[in-house]
């Protein structure tokens, strides 16, 4: 191809036990970058992988011609936050790739539609299958949508492109942010989504640390970026008021009557009642008391345990 972008483009591709998906994966990228880019690198985040997928990459980084190759291994299990925060310090592209999996159901054609789309003046593009997600996905972004103040909504993502812009935007913000997205989201730059028709229908499997890091990221960004805790603890104080009017409205009618009584389940429940909301309260308070203590004090985010350079 004789009118290659100039631009360097960085393909960041995050790798977690994907032994089977990753040649095929690795090669079609690797045709990407050298088809339709003179100047191109791409950055393998090994997520402390522990099949083949690394053997893998290295096999196929023996076909390029032009590309820049290189595998990013993380000392431990990271979660693909930091994972991919580490392939962004390394990148060095005008405009960066961040595949946030290794599932290919997207053609070429799809890559670049969302590339050419950021030389329109937006400097986050995101690509997302127009099919029906999860439905645990789907609540998340409800919620997230629902609490948060962004206009940008926010959905399932495959893959998306950075302009040097906004990492260089984002860079200057504080990077112990744990949600990328809700960063990108947030930082101001020109930002748009665009639908592609998956080629496969492929479920994406993950192991029980996945899962779990997955839960964990989710209760953060929803507190970390949403009001969602303000929400809840200003209906709980609302609920907790009306049932002590209704008390104190309740034993002046009692009062009044002249037929007073013990109250004792009344007594109990309204107890109950009070003790739920002034816990569902403090749990919020701890949780960004913590949220606070780590942003602030844990410097290292993440730890390389080596990075190969596998072509020149």
């Amino acid at each position: 191809m004789d009118n290659k972008e100039k631009n360097f483009a960085s393909a960041i591709i995050y790798v977690h036990n994907a032994e089977y998906r990753i040649e095929e994966f690795i090669k079609e990228i690797i045709h990407l970058m050298e088809d339709n880019f003179e100047h191109s690198e791409i950055i393998c985040v090994n997520d402390c992988s522990d099949d083949r997928s690394v053997d893998i990459i290295k096999k196929c980084s023996d076909m390029v011609s032009g590309t820049s190759i290189s595998v990013i291994n993380m000392s431990h299990f990271h979660g693909l936050e930091l994972a991919m925060d580490a392939g962004m310090d390394l990148s060095i592209g005008d405009f960066v790739f961040e595949f946030d999996n290794t599932i290919l159901d997207f053609d070429q054609d799809d890559v670049m539609k969302v590339y050419r789309r950021s030389l329109q003046g937006f400097d986050i593009v995101s690509a997302s299958p127009d099919r029906k997600t999860r439905f645990s996905s789907r609540l998340f972004y409800k919620v997230f949508d629902r609490f948060s103040d962004t206009s940008y909504q926010m959905t399932t993502e495959s893959f998306r492109v950075l302009s040097r812009r906004v990492i260089n935007r984002i860079s200057s913000m504080n990077k112990t942010i744990p949600y990328r997205k809700a960063v990108y989201a947030n930082c101001g730059l020109k930002t748009d989504n665009i639908k592609y028709s998956p080629k496969i229908f492929a479920v994406e499997t993950s192991d029980k640390r996945e899962k779990k890091y997955r839960s964990g990221l989710a209760a953060d960004a929803l507190i970390l970026f949403t009001d969602l805790g303000y929400s809840f603890a200003k209906g709980m104080t609302a609920l907790m008021m009306l049932i002590s009017v209704f008390m104190v409205l309740y034993a002046i009618v009692i009062f009044a009557t002249g037929h007073p009584v013990e109250g004792w389940t009344t007594t109990i429940l309204f107890l109950a009642v009070a003790f739920l909301g002034l816990f569902g309260i403090l749990t919020i308070i701890i949780k960004y008391l913590q949220l606070i203590v780590d942003l602030v004090f844990k410097r290292k985010h993440y730890n390389f345990e080596s990075i190969e350079k596998l072509t020149k």
